[in-house]
């Protein structure tokens, strides 16, 4: 277990280390939280529940990350090379560190996250655990104690005896603060109980465990070692070796790869697996294999699978209302995460309405609670309905389930529209609240909603009046009408909104420079129905043409001419309505025996401003008469955003 024991009488006069503290203001605690912690890596994690702190080692990075219950880091001790294991005081008022590339353990003051002394012990300290005020550490395939006792701290190595301990993943150790007088240690295959309530380590039992296990924990009551991998038989598990004879028991199935075993003081397991694909944590109730809860990790990376749990980096609250893990992404990110309500179960409430509804009349709501551990009839249940008229929602009668966790409730809908049934479990000491939801649709009265102008042409730039004309509603008379002009560079725009006059109307003007879908837009209410209609308005494109380099304007007949020198160029300059992309349609047609004939039609870019300048090549001969004009051609001249629109013809000849 995380939750240590030590004396707080601790002498202050060994020198202090070198660590540097930086220290933030405290704050409340956030259920279910999430925090990114800066580290490298994660040798070890205690809770300290006194002071709802979590302590984090990082032995890359040299230090210790405090953080309150939320993960909001309150302190950072550093200068602490290789740090590994943690330990905590019975009266939380001392963290212990083994601080493995300096051969020394550190203690911290929990109150104030400040250093108060540092040991030396000769060697590599790994695993910390302290019994009955003395501190245990881990070295090599070994173990020593040291106690603070006295006037000055005593050390005492190699402890093991004559076990034989060889495996590579270091040692592990593991107490109870409820067990007195008994530590039990493992490595490589190899387990160990020692009864350390007198001097040194007496060998209680040796026995075997399996070779793959990364953590140890010791039951509440003593009767139990747990190991992070072992039983059950032919898959992965929690191994459960007997503190009496170390003979195997039934342990807890987990997913693949097994990789930490922590307990909580009331003796619940939180068994954690490195595993991708599955859940990530494991709550069991002592003695049943099928677990409480269980919490899958998301993927905050790039790469395919979920976050990892960092081996052995778990951790029970004092009173089990949380447990805190950390994983770590592809990308090394490691996240603490505080797991909140991990011994109560999560029941699951299902609601079932009806798809449809008419308003005014009963319906019936059906549904129903289960959980692992069934819940008993009477059960109560909160019931919210939310409408149009209540969106904030409104308490109906409250509704109990039946033996097998069924319920239903009938209501009669006052507002149409959606509605929504929301049924509460509050939850009890064993299992977490619970909700549902479901909606169906009540049925409103139709209204009428007209507007005027649908597929007129105007001029370009016309102010026009579109009046919207809204029929009989329940409450709400008010209309929104929009103007989308067409193309891509322009949005759709609120006209206006407002309630109707006594005639049911709502005008607005648009300024028609481009085609334009005009919408009228009535919400609803409680009992009538929303409807929304359309009318597309058509503007024409701005056309006008100069003609330049004649040398005279004349009438033949009624109509105007200009004329040109036979050898002269004739320049027309066409100015329309801008539009990325536009060409205007230059046509030229020539007067041949009382008719006019076409000659051709070619299209060409506007400039920016809107202007284009075709130049005809002088044709050297008298007598030649010909128009031409502009226009724009809805899609072929290169949009769509107004209606086609010929310019005037411009009548010229040329002469001598």
């Amino acid at each position: 277990m995380r939750r240590r024991t030590i004396a707080t009488a601790t002498t202050l006069a060994v020198v202090f280390s070198s660590a540097v503290l930086a220290v933030g203001a405290a704050g409340p605690a956030a259920a279910d939280s999430t925090k990114i912690l800066p580290v490298k890596s994660v040798g070890d994690l205690v809770v300290d529940g006194a002071h709802q702190r979590v302590y984090v080692s990082d032995p890359t990075g040299g230090k210790i990350v405090v953080t309150d219950y939320a993960g909001a880091v309150k302190a950072t001790l550093t200068g602490l090379p290789g740090v590994s294991g943690l330990a905590l005081s019975a009266d939380s008022g001392q963290v212990y560190a083994a601080v493995t590339n300096d051969n020394r353990i550190v203690s911290v003051d929990t109150g104030t996250s400040t250093p108060t002394a540092s040991y030396p012990v000769g060697t590599a300290p790994g695993d910390l655990e302290v019994v009955d005020g003395r501190i245990w550490f881990a070295h090599g395939t070994d173990f020593g104690s040291l106690d603070v006792f006295g006037t000055e701290p005593v050390v005492h190595l190699a402890e093991r005896g004559d076990v034989e301990f060889h495996g590579a993943f270091g040692m592990f150790l593991a107490s109870d603060p409820a067990v007195p007088g008994v530590l039990v240690a493992g490595n490589g295959g190899t387990l160990a109980v020692y009864d350390v309530s007198a001097d040194g380590a007496t060998l209680r039992r040796e026995g075997d465990m399996d070779t793959a296990v990364k953590q140890l924990d010791l039951t509440p009551d003593g009767s139990q070692v747990l190991t992070s991998w072992g039983s059950p038989e032919n898959g992965y598990g929690i191994g459960a070796y007997s503190t009496t004879d170390l003979a195997k028991q039934a342990g807890y199935p987990i997913d693949a790869y097994p990789n930490a075993v922590r307990i909580a003081p009331d003796g619940s397991v939180a068994g954690g697996s490195n595993s991708s694909y599955d859940p990530d944590v494991h709550i069991y109730r002592p003695g049943d294999q099928t677990p409480v809860r269980e919490y899958e990790f998301p993927d905050t990376d790039n790469t395919s699978g979920s976050d990892a749990l960092v081996d052995g980096a778990l951790g029970w609250a004092p009173d089990s209302s949380r447990v805190f893990a950390v994983s770590v992404n592809y990308d090394g990110v490691h996240t603490l995460r505080a797991l909140t309500d991990p011994t109560k179960e999560l029941p699951a409430l299902t609601v079932s309405a009806p798809a449809k509804a008419d308003r005014a009349k009963k319906l019936t709501v059906t549904g129903k609670l289960t959980s692992k551990t069934s819940l008993p009839a009477g059960t109560g249940l909160k019931v919210t309905r939310t409408d149009l008229e209540s969106p904030n929602g409104k308490a109906l009668p409250a509704v109990t389930t039946k033996a097998d966790g069924g319920f239903s409730f009938a209501d009669t809908p006052p507002a149409g529209g959606k509605v929504t049934y929301k049924v509460s479990y509050a939850g009890d000491a064993t299992h977490a609240p619970a909700a549902g939801s479901d909606a169906v649709q009540v049925s409103r009265k139709a209204t009428t909603l007209t507007l005027n102008n649908n597929g007129k042409l105007y001029s370009y730039g016309k102010d026009v009046t579109f009046t919207a004309h809204l029929g009989t509603t329940y409450k709400n008379r008010t209309v929104a009408i929009y103007a989308d002009p067409f193309g891509s560079d322009k949005p759709k725009k609120l006209l206006k909104k407002a309630k109707v006059n006594a005639g049911g109307n709502l005008s607005a003007t648009v300024d028609m420079t481009r085609d334009t879908a005009v919408t009228a837009v009535f919400d609803g209410d409680a009992r009538t129905a929303p409807k929304t209609v359309k009318s597309t308005g058509y503007a024409q494109a701005k056309i006008s043409t100069a003609v330049s380099k004649h040398y005279k304007k004349a009438k033949i007949g009624s109509t105007t001419y200009y004329y040109f020198r036979k050898n002269t160029d004739p320049v027309f300059t066409t100015t329309m309505n801008y539009y990325s992309g536009r060409q205007q349609r230059f046509q030229l047609q020539v007067y041949y025996q009382g008719s006019w004939y076409d000659s051709g039609s070619e299209y060409f870019a506007l400039a920016a401003n809107g202007k284009s300048a075709v130049s005809l090549e002088a044709p050297g001969e008298s007598g030649i008469r010909a128009r031409m004009r502009s226009s724009y051609i809805n899609g072929s001249s290169g949009d769509t955003v107004n209606s086609t629109t010929h310019g005037a013809w411009k009548y010229f000849t040329f002469t001598n």
